[in-house]
């Protein structure tokens, strides 16, 4: 009960601030890792896609209701991720995700960097609102790379899906956010049938997980719709900044990986 109790909790603040900018897996895998060591990983990583792919829906659907979605791109890129998450997750049967880990930190440092060097960044939208073609094709290209990134290896997807649509959608980072939900909500469910058929995934503390990630994604919801793109900036500021130091000692001095 302990250790359902460490998960549980920390599946709560993950949904919070994976609601916001993503980043929740920072909480949970660990906290997983740390509370039941003797099963398999992969095991674990599934009952952490059972508890996400929840917070992740509601938080979708959440925003939805509030933040107008541009479906004319977004229904076909989530269709993409979707099916690249599958493939992302395909991949990893066969070829080992190590070549990722040495790289990943120092891409997320580009995407601090870049975020600092501009103050106003995604804090207003600055591309015509209403579909075009090139916007089409960015948003089937950021949910094809980030899907199958997502099935293949995952820190920091839903990091990556906001970035992306902030720089080259031109969302702010409420609209990103919001759009990045429908987005990682799908890869979350590709992976989560990939593992739930091959037998990977633990119902009882999934099921547990997921009701906490869902409260913890309203909470998240709400100081989202109260603050704006200002506070959500600065949490994904917080975000990358965090991964970039857990990808970092994953990569160079040999930690456990997520």
């Amino acid at each position: 009960m302990i250790s359902l109790g460490l998960v549980v909790a920390a599946a709560f603040l993950a949904g919070l601030v994976d609601a916001m900018v993503g980043g929740g897996g920072l909480l949970t895998v660990p906290a997983l890792f740390s509370a039941y060591p003797a099963a398999p990983p992969v095991l674990l990583l599934g009952t952490n896609k059972c508890g996400s792919v929840a917070g992740t829906g509601v938080a979708a659907w959440r925003y939805s209701r509030r933040i107008r979605l541009d479906w004319a791109w977004l229904a076909p890129a989530t269709l993409i991720a979707f099916a690249s998450a599958g493939l992302g997750a395909w991949t990893l049967t066969w070829l080992d995700p190590a070549f990722l880990r040495k790289g990943l930190p120092w891409v997320l440092m580009m995407v601090l960097l870049y975020t600092l060097k501009y103050p106003q960044f995604g804090l207003q939208s600055s591309l015509n609102p209403h579909p075009s073609r090139l916007r089409l094709w960015r948003a089937l290209a950021i949910g094809a790379v980030v899907g199958w990134y997502d099935g293949f290896f995952g820190p920091g997807t839903g990091s990556f899906f906001i970035f992306l649509l902030v720089r080259w959608l031109g969302q702010d980072f409420l609209q990103a956010s919001a759009s990045a939900k429908v987005l990682n909500v799908t890869t979350n469910l590709a992976a989560l049938l990939t593992l739930a058929a091959a037998g990977q995934v633990w119902w009882q503390v999934g099921l547990a997980m997921a009701l906490a990630n869902i409260a913890g994604s309203v909470v998240g919801t709400m100081l989202a719709f109260k603050h704006g793109a200002a506070l959500i900036r600065r949490v994904f500021i917080v975000v990358v900044i965090v991964l970039i130091v857990k990808t970092g000692l994953d990569g160079y001095a040999g930690t456990t990986s997520f």
